[in-house]
C-alpha cells in the first residue's frame, strides 16, 4: 500500500539507495612493483654507500680471503628486493592480511640474512659492516612495500 493506503507501493529508482564503497587498500601489482623497484633502487645505492664508506673507513670486504666488490652490494640487494617484491605480490593475492604476514616474514628473514655474516670468514669489523647493509637494505625495502599492502 502507498502513504495514503489506497493503491499498491510503487518503488522509483530515486527512491532507492544506493551504497558505495570506499576505495580498497589492497595494493595493485603494478602499485607493489612500482613501489618495490623505487625501493630497490634507493636500497641498492644506500647498500653501496655504506659498503664504500666502510671501506673507505679502512674495514675490509674481505671474506674467506676473497674481496667483495664494492658494487656487489648493489647487485645482491637489488636481486633480493625482487625477491621481497615477488613475495609482496603474492602476499596480496593469497594472504588475508598481506601487510602483517609480509612485515612478519621479511623481519625473520632478515634476521636469518644476518646468519651468514655471523659465521664468514672475515674480521669482525667486516661482518659488522656486512649485517649493517642487511638492515639498511631492509629498512628501506620493507616499509616501501608494505605500506603498499593492506593490513
Amino acid at each position: 500500500m502507498d502513504e495514503t493506503g489506497t493503491g499498491p507501493v510503487v518503488i522509483r529508482p530515486e527512491d532507492t539507495m544506493t551504497t558505495t564503497t570506499a576505495p580498497s587498500r589492497t595494493a595493485t601489482t603494478a602499485s607493489l612493483v612500482g613501489a618495490g623497484l623505487v625501493a630497490a633502487a634507493v636500497a641498492s645505492g644506500a647498500t653501496t654507500v655504506v659498503a664504500a664508506a666502510g671501506s673507505a673507513a679502512g674495514v675490509s670486504l674481505d671474506v674467506g680471503g676473497a674481496p667483495i666488490p664494492v658494487l656487489g652490494f648493489a647487485m645482491l640487494t637489488a636481486c633480493f628486493s625482487l625477491v621481497g617484491v615477488a613475495l609482496s605480490a603474492g602476499l596480496a593475492a593469497k594472504a588475508r592480511r598481506p601487510r602483517r604476514a609480509f612485515v612478519r616474514t621479511t623481519v625473520a628473514l632478515t634476521a636469518l640474512s644476518l646468519v651468514p655474516d655471523l659465521v664468514a670468514d672475515a674480521a669482525p669489523g667486516t661482518k659488522a659492516l656486512l649485517m649493517l647493509t642487511h638492515l639498511v637494505a631492509a629498512a628501506i625495502v620493507v616499509p616501501a612495500i608494505a605500506r603498499r599492502l593492506a593490513g
